[in-house]
């Protein structure tokens, strides 16, 4: 019986958003309107100067993702979902780098979750060893182009039924010594879930839910790991 390791990606891995660096490639690529930026500068500079929250931006950058890839082929997403990987699949952690390399050595089994396009997801993930990659994915209509619509969205929504799938779909893994980092509220559910939560450069939320529950709660700061 394997034990499980569950890693969210975006900001607790990446030092960024998957999902934000695609948009932004899309858009230097010319396969989204030049001016989609407009859609979410707003926000962005809110977010900057601290008068906004992170989620408002973010949630800003999904809508222009939803908007604008209505139409786009497959192909396209994928070749410059490659290039942001490419580029970027070292922007990473220490932490969490660090946690994935000794967890694999100690033999979990490695299940990453995000809100991100599983088709870059996929690519990123791999090379940081991870056996099983959850994300949302979109569907493709005729001539392989996108609809707009997402596929089965109830299910990475709640990343608690992610946690679920895992185990009732692989009899050979333990709940035993499960383990979970996130850094947002939306991964409460699934913190609550493993043995072992760990609340990685938390946001508000997070880190009072955490403190309440005494979970762990890691810091990176430039070169330094804070546990708190």
């Amino acid at each position: 019986m394997k034990p499980v390791a569950f890693f969210d990606i975006d900001g607790t891995l990446f030092r960024s958003s998957l999902l934000i660096e695609i948009v932004n490639g899309l858009i230097r690529e010319r396969v989204f309107p030049a001016d989609a930026r407009t859609e979410f500068d707003n926000e962005l500079r809110l977010w900057r100067e601290r008068e906004g929250k992170y989620t408002e931006y973010i949630q800003a950058v999904i809508e222009v993702f939803l908007r604008h890839i209505k139409g786009v082929h497959y192909g396209q997403l994928a070749d410059v979902g490659r290039q942001v990987v490419d580029e970027q699949s070292n922007y990473v952690y220490r932490y969490t780098r660090d946690l994935i390399k000794e967890l694999k050595s100690e033999g979990y089994f490695l299940v990453a979750i995000s809100q991100s396009p599983k088709t870059i997801l996929d690519e990123f993930c791999k090379r940081h060893g991870f056996d099983k990659v959850y994300g949302r994915i979109y569907e493709i209509g005729p001539q392989d182009c996108f609809t707009g619509e997402i596929t089965d969205e109830h299910l990475i929504q709640n990343k608690a039924n992610i946690v679920r799938r895992v185990f009732d779909h692989n009899s050979e893994l333990s709940t035993k010594n499960s383990i979970g980092v996130g850094d947002t509220e939306g991964d409460i559910a699934l913190l609550e879930m493993v043995d072992k939560p760990i609340c990685f450069n938390p946001n508000r939320l997070l880190y009072d839910y955490a403190t309440a529950q005494n979970w762990p709660v890691v810091v990176e700061r430039k070169d330094v790991i804070y546990n708190l």
